[in-house]
């Protein structure tokens, strides 16, 4: 009986103590000292996102603007064998991810807000994009004037487009959907007129799609940042290092004009 009582106290105090560190939150892991101990950073990217982060079915492997970002400062951080391992996200889903510990850092054409910096801290901006519309050639909708009570936009939900085109268009009805790929599916099925959100991003889905086009001027400013946790100064330091680095030795160049060759819209000095 004593070694069975005794049996069940070890195994009771190991249970505590496992729960113990398994309870230990994001905020108490040094983002910093733990990728160099793995040697890898682990970034939340959009997979549905032309030109920054769309899958390619066939490599199964994400590729775009945000992917070969995060890989150059993956090596400036951790040098040439440190790994970047990328996880899917959404606008939705990526700061709880972020929070959760999920993943590192989020690199998702991510619009620094105020409202955003409450949760998260933003690395310095990476990419300068503007809100847009994407419309059929066709359609008679040529800027953000000619959206009424008779026209549907589409949006994604839990991006700030879905609160610009309220405020710029506050007569227009409203879709949102959870990821571009559906709200294009909806705008080719006519579910609704117009689909909105920053300028390169739709820019991506035109390059493929001929018979849809941006109309009119941009009607917001959408800079890009790299969202990491609070609490991790070194962790967001060594980020912003790395894209001071990029732009002085031209890394940050080539990377630019690989997918937005003789476009100067988006970028960053």
């Amino acid at each position: 009986m004593r070694k069975k009582i005794f049996s069940f106290l070890v195994l009771a105090l190991a249970l505590v103590t496992f729960s113990g560190c398994k309870g230990q939150s994001a905020a108490d892991i040094d983002i910093l000292e733990n990728s160099k101990e793995t040697n890898q950073i682990v970034w939340g990217v959009k997979n549905d996102t032309r030109l920054f982060g769309l899958m390619d079915i066939a490599t199964r492997e994400v590729r775009g603007f945000d992917i070969d970002i995060a890989r150059a400062i993956t090596e400036k951080i951790l040098g040439r064998d440190g790994n970047a391992i990328f996880v899917e996200v959404t606008s939705k889903t990526r700061i709880p991810l972020l929070k959760n510990g999920n993943i590192d850092a989020i690199i998702a054409t991510m619009t620094i807000t105020e409202e955003r910096k409450k949760q998260v801290d933003f690395s310095d901006v990476y990419f300068d994009a503007g809100q847009s519309l994407l419309v059929a050639k066709d359609s008679p909708i040529q800027g953000i004037e000619d959206l009424t009570a008779d026209t549907t936009v589409l949006v994604v939900k839990g991006s700030t487009s879905a609160v610009n085109i309220r405020e710029a268009a506050p007569e227009a009805q409203i879709l949102e959907l959870e990821n571009y790929a559906e709200a294009f599916t909806a705008l080719q099925s006519g579910q609704g007129d117009a689909m909105t959100t920053d300028n390169a991003i739709l820019l991506g889905m035109a390059s493929e799609n001929p018979n849809y086009h941006l109309v009119g001027e941009t009607f917001t400013e959408e800079p890009y940042g790299i969202a990491i946790n609070k609490g991790q100064k070194p962790f967001l330091d060594a980020v912003n290092q790395a894209l001071r680095e990029m732009r002085e030795d031209g890394t940050y160049d080539e990377i630019y004009n690989k997918w937005f060759p003789e476009d100067e819209s988006g970028k960053v000095e």
